[in-house]
């Protein structure tokens, strides 16, 4: 075993003839993992409340994780240091709104803009489930999360989908924290119109087959729509980034001498610096862009100087009939450079700034391979320019 539980672990673990119960070692609050020889696994505290040893439940896993076990006995033995028992019989159960403050106070340091996202998930849950946010996390009914979302699911789609996903890590963190058995968000979905079908019809539709992409390319080239969107349309398509990337690409991150694009930290998904080789016609793209260059410092400005909004390619594409959204293009590169390149998956997962998610693989390409990324990317204008 790990000196520290791993979710690898957590997740492999099986049992022996009998019970068994691995801890999370050196300050991990006591926090411990009992596998049951039926395999069932169950989160439980060791710690002292005012001087006597106490165990303390913690949920069962997987609906309670090992972030989330981590965070409770955290909290837990904050409460037994400051005098308080943590025991849930000892403890007032926290509101709705209580339990997300702890959620976020968890989360926010693994998100990209903590404050912004913070206010988002207030503001979700404020506006679609403001009936329940002041009652406590264990008085909750499914009836009352379908009551909240039930509103939303066939009108305002990827709102229903937040809101759903934030009330059941509330609940998650409420079930680890020993205020209640269950997470009535799962029963609750089970009521919600199924929308399965109807995502693969829209994620069908959503990108182009690549022996499409030019002729896409030439309609926009076509229209009457601002020369910086039509510019940061093609960009996109050639660099095979993300509109966000594209959007808020600065003539700062250009090297032209050198070909490369490199995207700061700060502006990836991954949160990882990403360098893209420019392509000849990418470069061509960037001399076109010189002459709307202005103060913003933006490759791609709006018409007033600002920063390109999400909306703005999505709607050139539709109005000129298009069948596919902005991120569809990425997949296209993808299935292209599967068909008609030798290179390795992961070169074409590094063009598009994955992260390989096969151990051996990723221990293999160590570097961000940049010059076969190179010919990757020329390959890819040169297919769409012949």
């Amino acid at each position: 075993m790990p000196l520290k539980l791993t979710e690898t672990f957590v997740q492999r673990v099986k049992p022996d003839s009998r019970a068994r119960t691995y801890g999370d070692g050196r300050g991990g609050h006591g926090l411990t993992l009992h596998v049951q020889a039926n395999g069932a696994k169950w989160w439980y505290q060791r710690l002292r409340v005012n001087g006597q040893p106490a165990n303390v439940g913690l949920g069962g896993y997987p609906l309670v994780t090992l972030p989330e076990a981590r965070h409770a006995a955290l909290r837990n033995a904050q409460i037994a240091q400051d005098g308080g028992d943590p025991r849930p019989s000892k403890r007032p159960v926290p509101t709705v709104t209580q339990m997300l403050a702890a959620v976020i106070e968890r989360d926010a340091p693994t998100w990209r803009h903590p404050e912004r996202t913070a206010a988002n998930w207030r503001n979700v849950l404020k506006r679609h489930a403001n009936d329940i946010l002041e009652l406590r996390v264990d008085e909750i009914t499914s009836g009352d999360c379908i009551a909240a979302l039930a509103p939303l699911w066939n009108t305002k789609r990827e709102t229903g989908r937040k809101a759903k996903r934030r009330l059941s890590a509330i609940f998650k963190l409420a079930i680890a924290e020993g205020h209640r058995s269950d997470n009535p968000i799962d029963q609750a979905s089970a009521a919600l119109p199924n929308r399965r079908g109807e995502q693969q019809r829209v994620r069908r539709q959503a990108a182009l087959p690549y022996d499409q992409v030019a002729d896409a390319l030439s309609t926009v080239a076509g229209t009457n729509a601002w020369l910086g969107t039509k510019l940061a349309f093609r960009f996109l398509v050639l660099t095979a980034a993300r509109s966000g990337e594209v959007r808020g690409a600065t003539w700062a991150e250009v090297d032209t001498d050198g070909a490369l694009w490199t995207i700061p930290p700060t502006r990836m998904k991954a949160g990882d610096e990403h360098r893209v080789p420019l392509s000849d016609a990418a470069l061509a793209v960037l001399d076109e862009a010189l002459s709307i260059a202005d103060d913003s410092g933006l490759l791609f400005p709006s018409v007033r100087g600002k920063p390109l909004s999400d909306v703005t390619l999505s709607k050139l594409l539709r109005e000129n009939h298009v069948p596919a959204v902005p991120h569809g293009f990425r997949s296209s590169f993808r299935d292209w450079a599967a068909e008609h390149t030798s290179l390795p998956r992961a070169v074409m997962e590094a063009a598009l700034a994955h992260r390989v998610a096969d151990e051996v693989e990723a221990a293999y390409f160590r570097s961000d391979l940049l010059e076969k990324r190179r010919d990757l990317m020329q390959q890819w204008a040169n297919y769409l320019e012949p």
